[in-house]
């Protein structure tokens, strides 16, 4: 079969880049004829790895800049109308021309099956997606995140996909009630578990991974941590990602005197030997979808202490069993958590063991089938509408 990926900026990093790069390959692998669209194009290398079969084609070539978006260009596009909601956490991208772009690429899709990635694109192929073409939107993050606007549009627009797919039984139930009668699938992210070294049980790292953006909560993470190297000052925190906060992070590691114990790691293209590096995974997140590091992480048999926030950590890991969940936001319960399994080493390999057993239902083996049976469904299912008209 035939299946195109709809991505914003192929080329970035993000969970959502990573999944949907590893679909692609497994679909590529298994004999299908696949592409990923890349509305935007910032660098000239993508940041992950990706069968050589899988074509990537951009729509809007912007390595030589993209400019800024200025007062009057957002005025312009508002009286002209745009399709893009406003509050849409990645609207910015979307300038007049790149909308424009992904509107036409969209409607000039004849046949096979379309898959699109976040909010702003499932909205543009709900509406502009032809009728022999199998729409499937993906949604990456829980229901309540996104904002009013984004939230209307969704519940106007998503009815009009063959399918709406998320990561969680939970948001499955959420999506499920503010849309009845849409088809709500959930399928989990993959990772592949082949090649990854166990964790390092007498490394006293602790190992953060993500965005620097306020979604991912380690202005929290710092100062829970600060409370750790009070009563372990020997162990360390390394925290993985770029992003906009990344200086007033900083500035909090100073202010709290941290500066030989967390630090700041910018990316890593060996990310994986880091987390076997480690002993601990630490995510803080405010909310999340289902988060893909975190299942990696699992892999290297890495216990995890985790914020309980909306959706993801939860739906994954049950507390004690293969992780530590501590309430949502509550920097002296991660303290506490994460010095428990400092000061417990049979702790941490039990849970990591159980972790390990745990991802198992994450690997390609297990969802790709559930991505291959559920196109070929909706394939079938359009076949026959068209025979019958």
């Amino acid at each position: 079969m035939k299946i195109r990926y709809l991505l914003l900026h192929a080329y970035g990093m993000g969970g959502t880049i990573r999944t949907v790069f590893n679909q692609a390959s497994a679909m590529a692998a298994a004999g299908h004829d696949v592409e990923i669209i890349s509305v935007v194009r910032r660098r000239t290398k993508a940041q992950f790895p990706l069968d050589e079969r899988v074509r990537i084609t951009t729509l809007v070539d912007q390595r030589d800049g993209y400019g800024p978006d200025t007062l009057l260009r957002r005025i312009r596009r508002k009286l002209r109308g745009r399709v893009v909601p406003s509050d849409e956490f990645a609207a910015r991208y979307f300038t007049e021309r790149v909308e424009r772009a992904v509107i036409d690429a969209v409607s000039a899709v004849e046949d096979g099956v379309l898959v699109t990635t976040r909010p702003a694109l499932n909205i543009i192929g709900a509406r502009f997606a032809r009728r022999r073409v199998v729409h499937v939107a993906q949604e990456h993050m829980n229901l309540a995140t996104h904002k009013p606007d984004t939230r209307q549009q969704i519940i106007k627009y998503y009815p009009r996909c063959d399918a709406v797919v998320v990561l969680t039984n939970t948001d499955r139930q959420d999506y499920l009630e503010v849309l009845p009668g849409t088809r709500i699938e959930r399928i989990p992210n993959s990772t592949v578990l082949s090649g990854r070294q166990p964790c390092d049980p007498n490394s006293k790292i602790v190992i953060a991974a993500g965005r620097l953006y306020y979604q991912k909560g380690f202005d929290l993470l710092i100062p829970a941590f600060a409370q750790v190297v009070a009563a372990h000052p020997d162990w360390r925190l390394h925290i993985f990602g770029t992003g906009p906060k990344q200086e007033r992070l900083q500035a909090k590691i100073d202010e709290l005197g941290m500066q030989d114990n967390i630090r700041l790691m910018g990316r890593s293209d060996k990310f994986a030997e880091e987390l076997a590096r480690s002993s601990i995974y630490a995510l803080s997140s405010r909310f999340e979808g289902l988060p893909m590091v975190m299942i990696e992480a699992m892999a290297h048999r890495l216990p995890v202490v985790s914020f309980d926030c909306p959706t993801g950590p939860a739906d994954v890991i049950t507390h004690e069993k293969d992780g530590l969940l501590v309430p949502p936001g509550d920097v002296d319960a991660m303290a506490r958590t994460l010095i428990r399994a400092i000061e417990d080493p049979d702790l941490r390999k039990r849970l990591g063991d159980a972790a390990y057993e745990t991802v198992q239902a994450y690997t390609p083996e297990v969802v790709m089938p559930q991505w291959e049976n559920l196109f070929s469904e909706l394939l079938a299912a359009k076949s026959e509408k068209a025979g019958v008209r």
